[in-house]
């Protein structure tokens, strides 16, 4: 059955010219009909440089915002109308503008896990592999850094020159992972190298072997001559890893890292959008798209 339906995306979206991006949490059966499977930003560049006119973001609502800002001449859809990120909406333009009125002296630096609407008022974008690097490219020594305090928190340690204010706010599955979770793995795993991703807490991410984003995590297992890892990240990593890598051993750090608006994306969501039942494009305002796209730019010229 899920051969079928596969093979019948791919007929439906060579036929109506469109590309599917996967984000990397995503289930297995939807990164093999994917044309790009990767990290939020990735999947974005990758949409613009895609010939295709039509792309279906198989993830969450920002990142489909993300490839409408960067290819605005494309119809773009979320794949499922309820994948949101809690850390994307913890914080709003009236919040942060609030902030900005109040600190005027301070650039803001925004995770690309935020709104196109939040974009708008921000200085500059980042992505977990970019932030260190573009903070200390920054022409200013004051930087508040949202919404994620764990990633800033990361940063913050990396960039010690430079005076960094975090907000509370980040991704509560991350966030739920503990340092007793940390030694539970290793006990049951103690010759197995442990990579987490920086939205998880400090505590955590001092215990660990290698500290990156999604793709950096993948990246350092497959090259490590290292045989087995614990995967501090969201537990469809471990699973992707251990088809790419079928001689080395994945084990999930903790059952908590399960992201429920990824896992929100069925196979059958994507055979729906291209069948034209399902599925919701995303539209936006040029002002809006413009002024997103500032921060965008930034982190590129930057990076």
């Amino acid at each position: 059955m899920i051969r079928d339906i596969q093979e019948e995306i791919l007929r439906l979206k060579k036929e109506n010219d469109v590309c599917i991006l996967a984000h990397s949490y995503q289930a297995r059966e939807i990164a093999e009909v994917a044309d790009f499977v990767g990290d939020s930003y990735q999947l974005s560049v990758m949409a613009e440089r895609a010939p295709q006119s039509t792309v279906i973001m198989c993830g969450v609502r920002f990142m489909a915002e993300t490839v409408k800002i960067l290819s605005p001449q494309k119809k773009v859809f979320l794949a499922n109308p309820i994948a949101g990120c809690p850390m994307a909406e913890q914080m709003d333009k009236d919040l942060i503008g609030m902030w900005k009125q109040a600190n005027p002296d301070y650039t803001v630096v925004a995770y690309i896990n935020t709104t196109a609407e939040l974009k708008t008022i921000c200085d500059v974008c980042v992505t977990s592999s970019s932030a260190v690097k573009i903070v200390k490219n920054l022409d200013t020594d004051k930087i508040v850094f949202i919404p994620d305090c764990n990633l800033g928190a990361y940063v913050a340690e990396q960039v010690p020159e430079k005076e960094i204010k975090l907000l509370q706010g980040g991704c509560p599955i991350h966030a739920a992972v503990s340092v007793k979770d940390v030694e539970q793995a290793k006990a049951a795993h103690p010759d197995a190298l442990l990579l987490v991703h920086p939205e998880c807490v400090p505590a955590v991410a001092a215990k660990a072997d290698y500290i990156g984003s999604t793709s950096g995590i993948m990246e350092f297992a497959k090259k490590s001559d290292a045989k087995q890892f614990i995967i501090g990240t969201e537990i469809s990593i471990a699973e992707h890893l251990q088809y790419d890598c079928p001689d080395k051993e994945f084990y999930i750090l903790s059952k908590k890292l399960i992201c429920p608006n990824m896992k929100s994306t069925t196979l059958v969501d994507v055979l729906r959008v291209l069948r034209g039942q399902g599925g919701e494009e995303i539209t936006m305002d040029e002002e809006t798209r413009l002024a997103a796209k500032h921060c965008i730019d930034e982190m590129i010229r930057l990076g």
